[in-house]
């Protein structure tokens, strides 16, 4: 009897039909798996890999080489798993040491009744940049700012469309974001490289934002009593229990410099942590190596008499980056299987062939991701799928990754909040209590950054070919 999982047999051409029985079926698993029984991404992109491997064995390919197949996409996110655990580390020191917090309560203290959208824009800004997550921003200081917009008599979907604004603005520059640390990941950069590239876009579409936002909040600035309440809430709760200083802002800076100097990321994001490790017990009081230690390995648990607080500040640690971890370990098994036995360029190849310009891959990047939003309606998979997809082709065209980390991110982590049933669009709609319905049409930062990136890849600004030297790394799997 013939062994299919050990004998060697002739292996069969990939077929775009093979691929579309892998594809369809994660289309499949992931939507019934989130949508209908609301679980977690993991096991249903797990169930894709099973899949996609009975599909490379139909091929004829044996156990060992898609086990090698899995090992190697493994391997190709392995900078990417090594960054997430120290950002995790690091998150947990920048709350003990009050980096954090400091952030936070200089970023309330911007807040101004007579330009309320521009500031609730601003204030979110500064925390997702603080904390690396649009997901704790809104669940707490959107919170906070959707009752202000209340008092003010602002209609909550302009209130709502500000806070997200500023929410996916910090965590898709945020070095601390998981989403930022794997769409270069995907794509084959690294993530200093990838921050720098989105500056010019990502301000760009910023700016209009806040123009857009300040001249409707303007116009529709209440003459009433305003109620600051939950605010002033806030900064209480930080003044109580945490040591602000203004030099508890240096743990930042020394990774924007970093970042300035040309420091790779992990030396950069690990000189940020051990900044804040020496001040955490210059300036919070009974800070010990100890309490370094454990925050750094379970994360930081805050505990103060405001929930809000309590709820956006007790996180990092490397423990709570796992599941981050955790999926893109399965998603590259998936992409590496893909990959590995030719399916994904099959794909690649259906698609590729009409597009005749280095705009074009932009654009069929982003619709890419916008489909993924909405067929497999979870944020990581919008990344991570059509990283894996298109990064041979932007290296077969001579196209830098950091052009395609750019496109990733500039369509497949601000465009989840616009799909109802995406986990994100759920999320907001429950924290918030506005239906998708009624915030999508102010979600301007969220609809106009694809449109911008694609308007300025036409223009040549967010396409960069690689030099020879760079093409020569990137086929080896070298350019970083």
């Amino acid at each position: 009897m013939k062994n299919i999982f050990t004998e060697e047999r002739p292996v069969k051409e990939a077929k775009l039909i093979h691929a579309a029985v892998s594809f369809l079926g994660l289309i499949a698993v992931m939507s019934v798996g989130i949508i209908v029984f609301k679980v977690d991404p993991h096991i249903p992109m797990f169930i894709g890999v099973i899949i996609a491997a009975v599909v490379a064995m139909s091929l004829g390919y044996n156990w060992k080489a898609v086990e090698g197949m899995m090992v190697d996409g493994i391997g190709k996110a392995m900078q990417s798993i090594l960054i997430l655990a120290i950002v995790g580390m690091m998150i947990g020191v920048w709350l003990l040491s009050g980096t954090i917090p400091t952030m936070i309560y200089y970023g309330l203290k911007l807040l101004s009744p007579k330009i309320f959208l521009v500031a609730a824009v601003l204030i979110c800004s500064i925390t997702a940049l603080a904390t690396g997550t649009s997901w704790g921003t809104m669940g707490t200081m959107g919170l906070a700012l959707i009752g202000i917009g209340y008092g003010l008599g602002m209609p909550v979907g302009p209130t709502a469309g500000a806070i997200l604004a500023g929410a996916y603005f910090g965590d898709k520059l945020s070095p601390l974001s998981d989403t930022t640390n794997l769409a270069p990941a995907m794509a084959g950069t690294d993530v200093f490289t990838h921050v720098k590239y989105m500056l010019q876009s990502t301000i760009i579409t910023y700016v209009i934002t806040l123009v857009f936002f300040g001249v409707y909040g303007f116009s529709h600035a209440s003459t009433g009593a305003v109620d600051t309440s939950q605010v002033q809430i806030l900064v209480q709760g930080l003044e109580d229990n945490f040591n602000i200083n203004p030099l508890l802002l240096l743990p930042p800076v020394v990774v924007i410099l970093s970042i300035a100097l040309k420091i790779p990321a992990i030396p950069g994001i690990t000189l940020g942590m051990l900044t804040a490790g020496i001040l955490a017990p210059i300036f919070q009081d009974g800070v010990s190596f100890g309490n370094i230690l454990d925050v750094s390995r379970n994360g930081f648990v805050c505990e103060t008499d405001v929930a809000a607080l309590n709820d956006l500040l007790s996180t990092g640690g490397l423990m709570n980056m796992s599941s981050s971890i955790l999926m893109t370990v399965i998603a590259m098994m998936f992409g590496g299987i893909m990959e590995g036995s030719g399916q994904l360029a099959v794909i690649i190849d259906a698609i590729t062939s009409k597009i005749k310009s280095a705009a074009g891959l932009v654009g069929a990047t982003e619709v890419t991701c916008i489909l993924s939003n909405v067929v497999m309606p979870e944020q990581y998979i919008s990344i991570l799928v059509p990283g894996r997809m298109y990064a041979p082709a932007y290296r077969k065209a001579g196209i830098h990754p950091k052009s395609l980390s750019n496109a990733l991110e500039s369509a497949g982590t601000v465009t989840s909040c616009l799909v109802p049933w995406n986990t994100c669009g759920m999320f907001i709609a429950a924290t918030l209590g506005v239906s998708t319905a009624v915030y999508a049409p102010w979600a301007i930062f969220n609809y106009l950054m694809p449109i911008v990136c694609l308007v300025m890849a036409i223009l040549g600004k967010t396409v960069t070919m690689m030099t020879p030297e760079e093409q020569a790394l990137a086929d080896k799997g070298e350019l970083v």
